[in-house]
């Protein structure tokens, strides 16, 4: 019983500590923050496979599972380890070569583990539904993040993977040849990652002499293959590029000078800003890695005497300049157009910001970051490099009413900034949030709503919201009894969040059901009929919710949207009775009774081009029906 647990038990395990090292104490790295926060995903996933060998207690192991579930593992054990090494204290660490090394370590990890997700028998496991669309969607950002970083390629490092597995396997040669000078580049891309694998040196030079005979033997065959389809160019295009294995580049490609790249994402620098050691960084990451709590410059290692972020406007002028030179396309900012020179105001901010610790002064400093948040990008920027972000969710949970609403109120604006959204989330703030949906004034109550929506627009958010408990109840309660723009704040929180398969259930489980049945019979609001509509269009989908739907007595309601609704209201109507009926005999024999075919004929004549192809189908499918009766 044991050995047929253990697997499970021991990929539950990895899950777990990965998941947790995020709020360890450690100070990681950005990259480890998010590898953890995407690793956590997988907690359910984990879940439903030691249920499965719960179930299959003594049943033989086949090939596929058991190629799955390693490959996940190991996977997980490289990620875990790549953690670790993000721990490091940088006293040790060669600063000058850091940035490459995580840059190498972060996308072989992404790649194994996306790889690995991707090979999981999902089917011999019978994962369910929900749980397969939450690990697409992880797979989804890990492809992501891949894309995120020039090098190396992704061909390559599937080359260095399949090389360790060959050295783990005892396939290497026995001799170490000396390693030719001209790949000493490629040995900068391997070393991280047998790092990674913990391999020891004495096994490192075999690894990478194999791997350049692998990739020349590769470059070689493509060469042959180009020759016999008739393909003019020169051996040159064909030789292994030195540092990546990759092609060599074509004499027009451009190389981006080094004083262009952040030393963080070695990427072409957008927004350069100047910390206070003098070093210039893309804005976003050295943002990121002060929030992360460094207090280190990332290159000199220097400690930060303040976290001030100087535009550089010189460099931005000259990066400008030489893109234009190399016909490039310049890079654009994501930050709107105004001058961002204002230490002036990043005095006052930051001012303002302590005034939040105060109980005196949070009441007003809130409510004025609230409107400061409300007016630019800029102020949303310089807010949350202040520091506001986690003040201000530290006072969600005031006993004073108006100081919650002014702080609920400014994190919802912060939120209009992307980037914001992230570190509002890593602050920690759904759960109070969802404390002030449930408890708060109305208008708090109200804001808190639109918070999440805005929150969730960011995918993997949807999961995090929707298992907080008592998240989507309150947002039911909201939409059941709150005023009309509490009611409207609710129901598109709910369409969205319920776009995420699991959170379709959990929203028709909290009794969802019973306000939209109100709101399609509340005729003096087309706009709440069609919130109503909208919503349930996207809970139909779900073979739980679809049964739920039918035995809240729906159709009746939605038959009479056919025959007096307008226009748009006729077509959801439809297209939900449709979903409704597909390989379902008693609704479809409902919809019969109650006269659903008069107003599905006129709609195929006078409705919207979907109208009358839901119509025509269901018409289709009730013809059907009559002759089989017959």
């Amino acid at each position: 019983m044991a050995s047929s647990a253990s697997p499970a038990a021991d990929l539950s395990a990895l899950v777990r500590d990965i998941s947790v090292s995020s709020s360890s104490g450690d100070v990681l790295r950005p990259e480890c923050q998010r590898l953890a926060r995407k690793v956590s995903l997988l907690s359910h996933l984990s879940d439903e496979i030691n249920e499965f060998f719960s179930r299959s207690v003594g049943e033989g192991s086949s090939e596929p599972k058991e190629n799955g579930l390693e490959q996940l593992k190991e996977a997980l054990k490289a990620a875990k380890r790549f953690l670790k090494l993000g721990r490091v204290d940088s006293r040790n660490v060669d600063t000058e070569s850091v940035p490459d090394k995580i840059t190498v370590q972060f996308k072989y990890v992404m790649w194994q583990l996306e790889k690995a997700l991707q090979h999981l028998p999902f089917d011999y496991f019978h994962i369910s539904e929900e749980i397969q669309e939450q690990v697409e969607l992880v797979r989804a950002q890990l492809k992501r993040e891949m894309e995120k970083k020039e090098a190396p390629d992704t061909k390559l490092l599937s080359e260095i993977h399949e090389t360790i597995k060959s050295h783990r396997n005892g396939d290497l040669p026995s001799q170490i040849p000396k390693i030719p000078a001209q790949h000493k580049q490629l040995e900068e891309i391997v070393l991280p990652v047998t790092e990674i694998h913990e391999i020891p040196n004495s096994d490192i030079e075999r690894i990478i002499c194999s791997l350049i005979e692998k990739l020349e033997k590769i470059s070689t065959e493509n060469c042959n293959e180009e020759r016999e389809e008739g393909e003019k160019g020169n051996s040159e295009n064909c030789r292994v590029e030195k540092g990546n294995g990759e092609k060599v580049k074509k004499e027009n490609s451009v190389t981006i000078p080094e004083d262009f790249r952040c030393p963080i994402s070695l990427e072409l620098i957008r927004d350069p800003v100047i910390v206070s050691t003098g070093q210039t960084y893309e804005r976003a990451f050295i943002q990121r890695w002060i929030d992360n709590g460094n207090r280190t410059c990332p290159k000199t290692q220097q400690k930060l005497q303040n976290l001030t972020l100087t535009p550089n406007y010189v460099l931005r002028s000259l990066i400008t300049q030489w893109c234009e030179d190399h016909q490039i396309s310049p890079p654009t900012r994501s930050l709107s157009s105004s001058s961002l020179d204002l230490s002036n105001d990043r005095l006052a901010v930051e001012s303002l910001v302590k005034s939040l610790s105060s109980p005196s002064l949070s009441q007003s400093a809130a409510a004025e970051i609230r409107n400061l948040a409300k007016r630019s990008t800029d102020n949303r920027i310089l807010l949350a490099e202040a520091g506001a972000i986690p003040a201000l969710v530290g006072l969600l949970s005031s006993k004073d009413l108006k100081t919650q609403e002014h702080a609920v109120t400014a994190l919802l604006n912060l939120s209009i900034y992307d980037h914001n959204k992230e570190l509002i989330v890593l602050a920690g703030a759904i759960t109070p949030i969802v404390g002030v949906l449930r408890s708060g004034s109305m208008e708090a109550r109200e804001n808190a709503a639109a918070a999440i929506f805005s929150l969730s627009l960011i995918d993997e958010n949807k999961i995090t919201v929707g298992s907080t408990p008592g998240a989507i109840e309150s947002l039911v309660e909201l939409l059941q009894t709150g005023s009309t723009r509490g009611h409207k704040d609710a129901a598109t929180a709910l369409f969205n969040l319920c776009i995420y398969q699991a959170n379709k259930v959990r929203a028709v489980r909290a009794g969802i059901l019973s306000p939209l049945i109100q709101m399609l019979q509340d005729l003096s609001s087309n706009g709440t009929i069609d919130e109503a509509l909208t919503i349930l269009s996207v809970l139909v989908s779900h073979q739980e919710c679809k049964s739920a739907i039918a035995k809240a007595n729906t159709i009746p309601f939605l038959i009479d949207l056919l025959r007096a609704g307008q226009p748009r209201n006729k077509e959801n109507a439809a297209a939900i009775l449709l979903a409704l009926c597909k390989k379902d005999g008693e609704n479809l024999a409902c919809i019969g009774r109650l006269g659903a075919l008069i107003p599905l004929t006129e709609l195929t004549k006078s409705g919207t081009d979907r109208a009358k192809r839901k119509a025509t189908s269901l018409l289709e499918h009730l013809s059907k029906e009559n002759c089989d009766v017959t």
